[in-house]
């Protein structure tokens, strides 16, 4: 067998462990969700069993990940362009755009249950439009508080105090375009019509 394929699964083990660590899901939860025995489980997560198809497929899907990174495997397609989601505060953020300068492309992400009380509204130099794909968004900005379901955009300065969060305990999944000050995302209300 090729050396970095037994690698990456003799890896495989210690990662499954730690994914189920981190979501604080024991073994006896885990195989009521995937229908797979707590021993396989035990066995793989020690790296006693080889892990298939059959058993990654479940467990990507009860941990909420890729196969790809329940096994390490390396990037692939378009080697300039690495979509890697960032957690942070509670939400994730995956960059859609890697230029330097320009507007910005983001998809947010607020897990269901973080909703908080407070608002901690921050300011920065900056112009954000942002639409709201699944969920409702509770933005706060300046003395406005307002709940943007899905298909609701905002647009605003960022030098305005904001914070935005989940409006229930639901999740919401949000787009967001950032640009420096004075650049704002250009729309258009109508085709533009061609002079004949």
């Amino acid at each position: 067998m090729d050396d970095d394929l037994d690698r990456a699964l003799i890896a495989t083990g210690p990662r499954l462990r730690a994914v189920r660590k981190r979501r604080e899901t024991t073994l006896a939860d885990l195989s009521a969700m995937t229908g797979i025995s707590v021993s396989t489980l035990s066995r793989l997560e020690s790296g006693v069993r080889r892990p298939t198809l059959e058993l990654l497929l479940p467990l990507a899907r009860a941990h909420g990940v890729t196969l790809d990174e329940l096994v390490g495997a390396p990037p692939t397609g378009d080697p300039r362009i690495h979509l890697r989601p960032v957690t942070r505060h509670g939400m994730t953020t995956v960059p859609l755009t890697r230029r330097a300068g320009g507007i910005q492309a983001y998809k947010l992400v607020i897990p269901a249950g973080s909703l908080r009380h407070e608002p901690d509204l921050k300011t920065h130099d900056g112009y954000e439009w942002i639409y709201v794909l699944n969920g409702r968004l509770r933005l706060v900005l300046g003395d406005h508080d307002l709940v943007l379901s899905p298909g609701e955009a905002a647009e605003f300065d960022t030098r305005v105090p904001h914070w935005f969060g989940a409006a229930d305990r639901e999740p919401v999944e949000f787009l967001s375009l950032f640009g420096k000050q004075g650049e704002r995302a250009h729309l258009r209300a109508r085709p533009a019509t061609m002079s004949e």
